[in-house]
């Protein structure tokens, strides 16, 4: 059980999704990072005070463990909240950017154990 709000109340995880146990897309991971975006006119969708919170902390870019942490709600939850915001069109999700594999890279990694490896 979630520790009580400013009002004292518990509220259960699954109450917070409406049942909900899987995400409706599967586009997000721990390292996407989230963005509120203006809504457009006319959407309203369903709300939860916990999707206005999500929709607070993420004026700037958040990742979504550091959302879940924030919030202090688990990160299937959180995911859920967040498919629902998207939907909505409240919030741009983006993946993180792939990390190029080159030669450099590994030449510049050797170059750096073979530094701590004479400390």
């Amino acid at each position: 059980m979630r520790e009580g709000d400013a009002e004292g109340r518990l509220v259960r995880p699954f109450a917070l999704t409406g049942g909900r146990t899987r995400p409706s897309r599967a586009d997000f991971t721990l390292i996407t990072t989230v963005t509120a975006v203006h809504p457009p006119p006319g959407r309203t969708g369903r709300r939860q005070p916990e999707h206005a919170r999500i929709l607070r902390l993420c004026a700037e870019p958040v990742a979504v463990a550091e959302l879940a942490a924030l919030l202090d709600l688990p990160v299937s939850v959180v995911v859920i909240l967040l498919c629902d915001l998207l939907e909505d069109g409240r919030i741009v999700a983006r993946a993180p950017h792939p990390v190029s594999h080159s030669t450099a890279d590994l030449d510049l990694l050797r170059k750096v154990r073979e530094g701590l490896g004479r400390l």
